[in-house]
């Protein structure tokens, strides 16, 4: 009967090792500062914070952006108006960027920036022009705004901070 539990404990015990070793590893991370971002029409860059406890395994950021698309609306005449309702705009994903870290296992983000871009063209209806039924009017791409962004840090496989910023909102976002 004792045989049979130590049999039973030891790789009980072995698993719990493991998963709370990889636990440790990536809560070793501090955050000393908070990446910052910044937008500018259809980009936005996300970087600067600081971090400690990365030792000598490699991180990595990647950058999500999201927003939406403007489009002017012309009638069969030529006149030139605003559509009335802005449209998704498709997503922008950075590279993974290796963080730059020194020999004490601290790093900051390095200038990491995602862009959006037009979604197929949308039709007068989607984009308000002209009432509800009118299919004459031409749509045409005006601006392309980031309104969103979606930060994840890994190492090892494991994400170590995640943070997501709005236009608008406080440059160092917030958690996810």
């Amino acid at each position: 009967m004792i045989r049979t539990r130590s049999v039973l404990f030891a790789p009980v015990a072995c698993l719990a090792a493991v998963v709370l070793g990889a636990t440790s590893a990536s809560a070793a991370v501090t955050v000393k500062s908070q990446p910052v971002a910044s937008f500018s029409g259809a980009s936005v860059t996300v970087s600067g914070g600081n971090f400690s406890g990365l030792g000598n395994i490699p991180a990595f950021g990647q950058v999500t952006a999201t927003g939406q698309a403007n489009y002017d609306c012309t009638n069969p005449s030529g006149k030139v108006v605003p559509g009335q309702n802005p449209v998704q705009a498709q997503a922008g994903v950075s590279p993974l960027v290796q963080l730059a870290t020194d020999k004490n296992g601290r790093a900051t983000i390095p200038p990491i920036t995602a862009t959006v871009t037009a979604p197929p063209t949308p039709t007068a209806q989607e984009v308000g022009c002209g009432g509800t039924g009118n299919t004459q009017w031409t749509v045409v791409l005006r601006s392309l705004v980031a309104t969103g962004a979606h930060l994840v840090v890994t190492q090892n496989g494991q994400q170590v901070l995640c943070r997501d910023y709005t236009l608008g909102g406080p440059a160092t976002g917030t958690a996810c």
